[in-house]
């Protein structure tokens, strides 16, 4: 498969292709990634892009790393998970909720045709829309807002993946996919979650769990209130 992000090597002047090489082999194959995509485009993504300056030696660590706004951006081999869980082959139109830093979303943007993502901090998404722009991605369209239920005027999509935590799943966010989509979330208590793949098939939606994980809350109608 070709990626589109073949062309963004160019802007990697910081950090050598060793250490996407070292995360790959060490966090991601060396743990059971096998899907050939997404190990293709994690290489390629040039992660510390998308990692605050002052983080920049630690982007490549096996870890989360804070990007503001009481975010993160994900551990390595837990976004490579999710993605993989998504069985991405170049044509779907993916729905991601909880831009972030961007980089989920540059991964995404390698491996599917359009993906529409939501991240309610205006402060998070420019930058990353910034970042995207720069790296001349043309198949994202973001949004800022409540993406907890969605973003229904783009539906249905072939994929969704929900980048914090949410206790149950919404009705109307799963409502969204697509006859045969799959949609990836964590679910449970705002400390520790499961993380759950959710597949359509016609009216029925099969949930199966692939561990557990720890993800910020997802704020909004279909997640959880805001703490005060």
């Amino acid at each position: 498969m070709t990626h589109a992000c073949e062309q963004w090597v160019r802007f990697d002047t910081k950090r050598s292709d060793s250490d996407r090489e070292d995360m790959v082999a060490k966090q991601l194959i060396g743990r059971g990634i096998h899907d050939a995509g997404v190990l293709e485009a994690m290489r390629l993504v040039p992660r510390h892009l998308f990692v605050p300056p002052r983080l920049v030696e630690r982007a490549y660590d096996d870890r989360p790393l804070e990007i503001g706004c009481g975010q993160t951006i994900s551990q390595p081999f837990m976004v490579a998970t999710m993605v993989e869980l998504l069985e991405l082959r170049g044509t779907e139109r993916v729905l991601e909720i909880g831009t972030g830093s961007g980089y989920q979303t540059a991964l995404l943007a390698c491996m599917a045709a359009h993906v529409y993502t939501v991240e309610r901090h205006s402060a998070l998404l420019e930058p990353a829309e910034t970042r995207l722009a720069h790296l001349q991605l043309t198949n994202v369209t973001t949004l800022c807002g409540d993406g907890s239920e969605g973003w229904f005027e783009h539906a249905p999509y072939d994929r969704i993946i929900v980048s914090a935590s949410a206790p149950k799943l919404s009705t109307i966010l799963r409502n969204q996919l697509t006859d045969g989509g799959r949609l990836v979330i964590p679910i449970g208590e705002r400390d520790m979650q499961d993380l759950v793949l959710v597949v359509r098939c016609g009216n029925l939606f099969e949930q199966t769990t692939h561990g557990t994980c720890v993800f910020v809350p997802l704020i909004g109608q279909g997640g959880w209130e805001e703490e005060k």
